[in-house]
């Protein structure tokens, strides 16, 4: 029950991120969420899974290499926005950090990334403590 209500919040904060989100020139092409852990201690590892949902219809797929937080073990949920996504498979790459993170008020990180097909993702967290970083190769998404 708890966790659906922080995807309920987390859905809602991104809905509203998108309708005041500055300089937006592309058209929202999906949403995603993705959970994940992650074990550091200075350099860390990470992997998870996602989900996408683009034109009615849900994609899975797996997260590699995404830094969340300095020191422990982690584990969060994160909702986000696609930009310039044609074909689900697009989603599939290594993304790099096109700007630097955002603190938004209430505890909620975002940060937006690029692939190397142009596909752009704006992605927030909302659990307090845990800082939404990218290591110096980015990440890696895969489908499934």
């Amino acid at each position: 029950m708890r966790i659906k209500r922080i995807l309920v919040s987390l859905a809602m904060v991104v809905m509203l991120l998108a309708a005041v989100a500055p300089g937006q020139a592309q058209p929202l092409s999906g949403t995603l969420s993705i959970e994940l852990t992650s074990i550091a201690a200075g350099i860390g590892t990470s992997w998870g899974s996602g989900v996408l949902r683009y034109q009615g219809k849900e994609y899975r797929f797996s997260v590699s290499g995404l830094s969340v937080g300095d020191v422990g073990f982690s584990s969060i949920s994160a909702v986000g926005n696609v930009y310039n996504l044609y074909r689900p498979r697009e989603l599939a790459g290594n993304y790099v950090a096109v700007g630097a993170g955002v603190a938004v008020a209430g505890g909620v990180g975002g940060v937006t990334m690029r692939n190397q097909h142009g596909v752009q993702i704006q992605l927030y967290s909302v659990q307090q403590g845990v800082q939404l970083t990218i290591g110096p190769q980015g990440f890696n998404i895969e489908m499934r």
